[in-house]
């Protein structure tokens, strides 16, 4: 071998050993940021859970708002989010899963379907604060709505229906095509194939995906500030035109108070705002899971 080959070998082992290197320190450093972020998580729970739990009582589930700490409880903003919970699920699966539909199997592969493609993505990253704005210029005043839980459930429908146009669109894609074509062969129409083919078997995952959206959504108090939500609500909501809190909105008001009372009762709060979404999330997930076990099958 020549001088200037083995130079030219030292220099390959050279870059495969930096490369290696490289490679582990790469993984070293990603399992420690990983283990920093699940003991700051886990400490704020931790934390928040030896804070609240003794508050969870019958009296903080069926109190309404007071001044005095020990007396104060969560049922209007519980309610509040119940209704919100309610009215975006059932205002943006509807008209997401239309629009998912239109845009996946109807629209042509053009320059208008990918400028709607980028703009949907687009709004699904904007900040909820926007929304809020947006909601309190059209649904509180233009409209007259004024600081309803429809109001509200509207801003968040619109906040969430780009998430759920998205997941809608990702599991009609994931429906076999030898299926698609199936239909077609028996002499189905596009329609009839959309609805009996495709659909049933997207359902689940655009079902997971909404519960996604949705459990995101519960979790907002920017946008419901925006249009006017209230933190003081000493009756419980009835009625989708009434005033209204929600459980986001309740702790931050207790956040801000001084007195320490307060903040267990916001500790108790965040840990029944933390239980609702935990159960959205496993409930979806559990639905993605027996989605794809059946496909498998």
């Amino acid at each position: 071998m020549t001088p200037i080959t083995n130079i030219f070998t030292l220099i390959e082992q050279l870059e495969s050993w930096v490369e290696r290197q490289r490679k582990g320190s790469f993984a070293v450093y990603g399992l420690i940021f990983t283990l920093l972020v699940v003991a700051s998580v886990l400490t704020l729970f931790l934390y928040v859970s030896f804070a609240g739990y003794p508050r969870l009582d019958r009296e903080f589930f069926t109190g309404y708002a007071s001044r005095v700490p020990e007396q104060a409880g969560i049922l209007p903003a519980f309610l509040g989010t119940l209704w919100v919970l309610f009215l975006v699920a059932v205002i943006s699966f509807p008209l997401g899963v239309a629009a998912g539909i239109h845009l996946e199997k109807y629209v042509q592969n053009d320059r208008l379907s990918r400028f709607l493609e980028v703009n949907i993505m687009n709004l699904a990253g904007i900040p909820s604060v926007v929304y809020g704005l947006l909601g309190l210029q059209f649904f509180v005043r233009s409209m007259g709505l004024g600081e309803s839980i429809l109001a509200a459930s509207l801003t968040l429908s619109l906040m969430v229906l780009p998430l759920v146009i998205i997941s809608t669109r990702e599991a009609l894609r994931m429906v076999p095509q030898m299926h698609i074509d199936a239909a077609y062969a028996m002499g189905a129409s596009k329609w009839q194939t959309i609805w009996l083919q495709a659909l049933p078997q997207a359902l689940p995952g655009i079902v997971s995906g909404t519960l996604l959206a949705v459990s995101r959504a519960i979790g907002e108090a920017a946008p419901l500030l925006v249009i006017g939500a209230l933190a003081f609500v000493p009756f419980a909501p009835i009625s989708i035109f009434d005033y209204f809190t929600v459980l986001p909105v309740q702790i931050f008001f207790w956040l801000s108070k001084p007195q320490n009372s307060f903040l267990v009762n916001a500790s108790a709060a965040i840990l029944v705002l933390l239980s609702i979404t935990l159960f959205l999330n496993l409930l979806a997930v559990g639905i993605r899971e027996r989605w794809h076990k059946r496909l498998k099958s």
